[in-house]
């Protein structure tokens, strides 16, 4: 590796594996998993968990038509690697377990929390907690429900300046 500053020149490398090929959706998609990467973690601080979470996010969106679950989990693996620990299976407060027919409210710095008043954007059904702790998304809900979150989560890590990766999914 060579070079000054941030971006350094790498002369050379060895492949972990075979070139994976991705292209419209998928190629925005690992644009964006990149770019997390870039704004979210500290340079030069080595992840090896995460890195096997990228690689397989990166399989994923190689191999499946959706995006989207492979996207959610590689956020929730990034958060995880950041300490950002959320308890998707226990009431914050009262430690009680999730019922999947309830309702409840995210309270940053604190968790979930059952409610019963209509906050769409912070409102997650007891199900949707469920399909976060498992990394499973049997439904559209949970998945949009997944992507809620993690925006959420991932809003002070990114802080106010835009993505770029998402403007390529408004141009096509």
């Amino acid at each position: 590796m060579g070079g000054r500053g941030e971006l350094r020149t790498l002369r050379s490398a060895e492949a972990t594996g075979l070139a994976l090929p991705l292209s419209g959706n998928a190629l925005y998609s690992g644009f964006y998993l990149n770019e997390l990467v870039m704004r979210v973690l500290e340079p030069h601080t080595p992840y090896p968990a995460l890195f096997f979470d990228y690689v397989t996010a990166l399989t994923q969106l190689a191999r499946y038509h959706n995006p989207e679950p492979a996207l959610r989990c590689f956020e929730l693996a990034l958060l995880e690697a950041l300490g950002y620990g959320v308890d998707f299976l226990h009431c914050a407060g009262s430690g009680d377990p999730i019922n999947d027919t309830m309702t409840y409210l995210y309270r940053e710095q604190q968790g979930f929390v059952a409610s019963i008043m209509k906050s769409q954007h912070r409102q997650f059904t007891g199900a949707d907690l469920r399909a976060l702790a498992t990394r499973h998304f049997e439904t559209v809900a949970q998945l949009r429900a997944a992507k809620r979150f993690t925006r959420m989560a991932l809003k002070p890590y990114l802080g106010p300046k835009p993505l770029k990766s998402r403007e390529l999914f408004r141009r096509k």
